[in-house]
Protein backbone atom coordinates (compact mmCIF):
# COMPACT_ATOMS: atom_id res chain seq x y z
CA UNK A 1 0.00 0.00 0.00
CA UNK A 2 3.03 2.37 0.79
CA UNK A 3 3.98 1.78 -2.41
CA UNK A 4 0.89 2.32 -3.89
CA UNK A 5 0.28 5.71 -2.76
CA UNK A 6 3.95 6.72 -3.53
CA UNK A 7 3.51 5.68 -6.94
CA UNK A 8 -0.19 7.94 -7.39
CA UNK A 9 1.80 10.73 -5.60
CA UNK A 10 4.63 10.41 -8.14
CA UNK A 11 2.16 10.32 -11.06
CA UNK A 12 0.40 13.53 -9.77
CA UNK A 13 3.62 15.33 -9.34
CA UNK A 14 4.81 14.27 -13.21
CA UNK A 15 1.27 15.34 -14.20
CA UNK A 16 1.46 18.91 -12.55
CA UNK A 17 5.30 19.34 -14.08
CA UNK A 18 3.83 18.36 -17.55
CA UNK A 19 1.02 20.55 -17.38
CA UNK A 20 2.70 23.43 -16.11
CA UNK A 21 5.50 22.75 -18.92
CA UNK A 22 2.86 23.12 -21.35
CA UNK A 23 1.25 25.85 -20.01
CA UNK A 24 4.26 27.72 -20.25
CA UNK A 25 5.37 26.67 -23.73
CA UNK A 26 1.28 27.90 -24.71
CA UNK A 27 2.22 31.32 -22.75
CA UNK A 28 5.60 31.79 -24.81
CA UNK A 29 4.54 30.30 -27.86
CA UNK A 30 1.80 33.32 -27.61
CA UNK A 31 4.10 35.50 -26.57
CA UNK A 32 6.21 34.81 -30.12
CA UNK A 33 2.96 34.82 -31.97
CA UNK A 34 1.88 38.28 -30.45
CA UNK A 35 5.85 39.90 -30.71
CA UNK A 36 5.35 38.30 -34.41
CA UNK A 37 2.08 39.93 -35.23
CA UNK A 38 2.72 43.46 -33.99
CA UNK A 39 6.04 43.15 -35.71
CA UNK A 40 4.36 41.93 -39.35
CA UNK A 41 1.95 45.00 -38.50
CA UNK A 42 4.76 47.27 -38.13
CA UNK A 43 6.34 45.85 -41.34
CA UNK A 44 3.36 46.51 -43.67
CA UNK A 45 3.19 49.29 -45.95
CA UNK A 46 2.62 52.71 -44.65
CA UNK A 47 0.98 53.84 -48.12
CA UNK A 48 -1.27 51.73 -50.44
CA UNK A 49 -1.16 54.68 -52.86
CA UNK A 50 0.45 57.97 -54.12
CA UNK A 51 -2.33 60.13 -54.27
CA UNK A 52 -3.19 59.87 -57.38
CA UNK A 53 -1.25 57.45 -59.16
CA UNK A 54 0.13 53.61 -57.30
CA UNK A 55 3.15 53.42 -55.40
CA UNK A 56 5.33 52.21 -58.39
CA UNK A 57 4.61 55.39 -60.34
CA UNK A 58 4.87 57.68 -57.21
CA UNK A 59 8.54 55.75 -56.53
CA UNK A 60 9.45 56.79 -59.99
CA UNK A 61 8.38 60.30 -59.69
CA UNK A 62 9.98 60.45 -56.54
CA UNK A 63 13.11 59.28 -57.76
CA UNK A 64 13.37 62.21 -60.55
CA UNK A 65 12.39 64.30 -57.91
CA UNK A 66 15.39 63.66 -55.83
CA UNK A 67 17.90 63.99 -58.69
CA UNK A 68 16.72 67.37 -58.87
CA UNK A 69 16.37 68.08 -55.56
CA UNK A 70 20.22 67.03 -55.19
CA UNK A 71 21.42 69.21 -58.20
CA UNK A 72 19.38 71.99 -56.74
CA UNK A 73 20.98 71.55 -53.64
CA UNK A 74 24.43 71.21 -54.77
CA UNK A 75 24.02 74.41 -56.90
CA UNK A 76 22.62 76.24 -54.37
CA UNK A 77 25.44 75.08 -51.69
CA UNK A 78 27.70 76.35 -53.80
CA UNK A 79 26.50 79.67 -54.55
CA UNK A 80 25.99 79.87 -50.91
CA UNK A 81 29.83 79.41 -50.41
CA UNK A 82 30.95 81.54 -53.25
CA UNK A 83 28.59 84.78 -51.87
CA UNK A 84 30.49 83.95 -47.99
CA UNK A 85 34.04 83.77 -49.15
CA UNK A 86 33.66 86.75 -51.57
CA UNK A 87 31.80 88.55 -49.20
CA UNK A 88 34.19 88.03 -46.04
CA UNK A 89 34.43 91.31 -44.01
CA UNK A 90 38.13 92.88 -44.74
CA UNK A 91 38.04 92.14 -48.34
CA UNK A 92 37.83 94.32 -51.29
CA UNK A 93 37.19 93.46 -54.99
CA UNK A 94 36.95 95.33 -58.06
CA UNK A 95 35.54 95.24 -61.14
CA UNK A 96 31.72 94.83 -62.71
CA UNK A 97 29.71 92.77 -60.56
CA UNK A 98 26.46 90.90 -61.67
CA UNK A 99 25.10 90.71 -58.42
CA UNK A 100 24.98 92.29 -54.94
CA UNK A 101 26.28 91.03 -51.67
CA UNK A 102 24.20 92.90 -49.55
CA UNK A 103 22.15 90.01 -48.43
CA UNK A 104 25.41 87.68 -47.27
CA UNK A 105 25.59 87.64 -44.14
CA UNK A 106 28.59 89.47 -42.64
CA UNK A 107 28.89 89.14 -38.72
CA UNK A 108 29.95 87.24 -36.47
CA UNK A 109 32.99 85.27 -37.87
CA UNK A 110 32.12 81.97 -36.29
CA UNK A 111 28.11 82.53 -37.37
CA UNK A 112 29.63 82.78 -40.78
CA UNK A 113 32.12 79.59 -40.20
CA UNK A 114 29.04 77.48 -39.55
CA UNK A 115 27.12 79.02 -42.70
CA UNK A 116 29.85 77.97 -44.46
CA UNK A 117 30.18 74.35 -42.83
CA UNK A 118 26.45 74.05 -43.53
CA UNK A 119 26.59 74.68 -47.24
CA UNK A 120 29.70 72.55 -47.26
CA UNK A 121 27.94 69.63 -46.06
CA UNK A 122 24.56 69.97 -47.57
CA UNK A 123 26.63 69.97 -51.08
CA UNK A 124 28.02 66.59 -50.10
CA UNK A 125 25.08 65.48 -49.01
CA UNK A 126 23.43 66.54 -52.11
CA UNK A 127 25.60 64.88 -54.02
CA UNK A 128 24.95 61.73 -51.93
CA UNK A 129 21.47 62.17 -52.67
CA UNK A 130 22.25 62.39 -56.36
CA UNK A 131 24.47 58.72 -56.41
CA UNK A 132 21.69 56.72 -54.04
CA UNK A 133 18.63 58.33 -56.74
CA UNK A 134 20.34 57.08 -59.31
CA UNK A 135 20.33 53.41 -57.62
CA UNK A 136 16.85 54.00 -56.75
CA UNK A 137 15.63 54.24 -60.69
CA UNK A 138 17.61 51.10 -61.46
CA UNK A 139 15.95 48.90 -58.48
CA UNK A 140 12.78 50.73 -59.17
CA UNK A 141 13.30 49.57 -63.36
CA UNK A 142 14.45 45.87 -62.20
CA UNK A 143 12.25 45.41 -58.90
CA UNK A 144 15.33 45.20 -56.54
CA UNK A 145 14.05 45.89 -53.31
CA UNK A 146 17.87 45.58 -51.30
CA UNK A 147 18.74 48.36 -53.85
CA UNK A 148 16.28 50.93 -52.46
CA UNK A 149 18.14 50.47 -48.36
CA UNK A 150 20.61 53.31 -49.31
CA UNK A 151 18.22 56.04 -50.97
CA UNK A 152 15.73 55.58 -48.19
CA UNK A 153 19.01 55.83 -45.18
CA UNK A 154 20.34 58.99 -47.49
CA UNK A 155 17.33 60.77 -48.08
CA UNK A 156 16.28 60.53 -43.72
CA UNK A 157 19.25 61.72 -43.37
CA UNK A 158 19.54 64.39 -45.51
CA UNK A 159 16.36 65.47 -44.55
CA UNK A 160 16.75 65.95 -41.26
CA UNK A 161 20.32 67.76 -41.72
CA UNK A 162 18.40 70.40 -44.41
CA UNK A 163 15.62 70.77 -41.33
CA UNK A 164 18.54 71.81 -38.57
CA UNK A 165 20.17 73.66 -41.61
CA UNK A 166 17.22 75.74 -42.46
CA UNK A 167 16.42 76.58 -38.97
CA UNK A 168 20.03 77.76 -38.41
CA UNK A 169 20.26 80.03 -41.32
CA UNK A 170 16.69 81.49 -40.94
CA UNK A 171 17.77 82.63 -37.82
CA UNK A 172 20.84 84.04 -38.39
CA UNK A 173 19.92 85.35 -41.94
CA UNK A 174 18.24 88.43 -43.17
CA UNK A 175 15.06 87.42 -44.26
CA UNK A 176 14.16 90.87 -45.43
CA UNK A 177 15.94 90.00 -48.86
CA UNK A 178 14.18 88.20 -51.28
CA UNK A 179 16.85 85.49 -51.26
CA UNK A 180 16.21 83.90 -48.21
CA UNK A 181 12.95 84.31 -48.11
CA UNK A 182 12.71 82.18 -51.66
CA UNK A 183 15.15 79.58 -49.82
CA UNK A 184 12.85 79.74 -46.37
CA UNK A 185 9.74 78.67 -48.57
CA UNK A 186 11.78 76.71 -51.05
CA UNK A 187 13.00 74.42 -48.48
CA UNK A 188 9.85 74.05 -46.32
CA UNK A 189 8.06 72.95 -49.37
CA UNK A 190 11.01 70.33 -50.37
CA UNK A 191 10.61 68.73 -46.82
CA UNK A 192 6.72 68.34 -46.68
CA UNK A 193 7.87 66.38 -50.70
CA UNK A 194 10.60 64.72 -48.83
CA UNK A 195 9.03 63.10 -46.23
CA UNK A 196 6.13 62.10 -48.17
CA UNK A 197 8.46 60.95 -51.08
CA UNK A 198 10.06 58.85 -48.28
CA UNK A 199 7.05 56.94 -47.14
CA UNK A 200 5.64 56.07 -50.93
CA UNK A 201 9.28 54.59 -51.77
CA UNK A 202 9.11 53.02 -47.68
CA UNK A 203 5.69 51.18 -49.01
CA UNK A 204 7.07 50.02 -51.90
CA UNK A 205 9.94 48.77 -50.60
CA UNK A 206 7.92 46.70 -48.00
CA UNK A 207 5.64 45.31 -51.04
CA UNK A 208 8.88 43.90 -52.55
CA UNK A 209 9.90 42.31 -49.60
CA UNK A 210 6.41 40.95 -49.57
CA UNK A 211 6.43 39.71 -52.87
CA UNK A 212 10.46 38.22 -52.16
CA UNK A 213 9.29 36.69 -48.98
CA UNK A 214 5.82 34.82 -50.90
CA UNK A 215 8.23 34.04 -53.82
CA UNK A 216 11.22 31.70 -51.87
CA UNK A 217 7.77 29.85 -49.71
CA UNK A 218 6.53 28.84 -53.11
CA UNK A 219 10.04 27.81 -54.15
CA UNK A 220 10.30 25.99 -50.75
CA UNK A 221 7.31 24.44 -51.52
CA UNK A 222 8.29 23.67 -54.87
CA UNK A 223 11.56 22.16 -53.95
CA UNK A 224 11.60 20.95 -49.83
CA UNK A 225 14.24 20.47 -48.22
CA UNK A 226 14.95 17.04 -47.43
Amino acid sequence: MPQGGSSQSHMQSLSMIGTQSMRSLYSSHSTRTTKSSKFEKFRRPILENALVTDLQNGSWITGMYSIFLSLFTISTSVFDIYTLVMAEPGSSHYGYYVISYDFVYAGNIHVRNCLITFALFSALGGMCLLVTSTILMIALRKELEQRIRPWLWCMLLFTGWRVFALVFASLVNDLVFGYHQAMLWLWLIFIVLNAYGWLVVYSLYMELCDLTRLEDLAKLKVYPIC
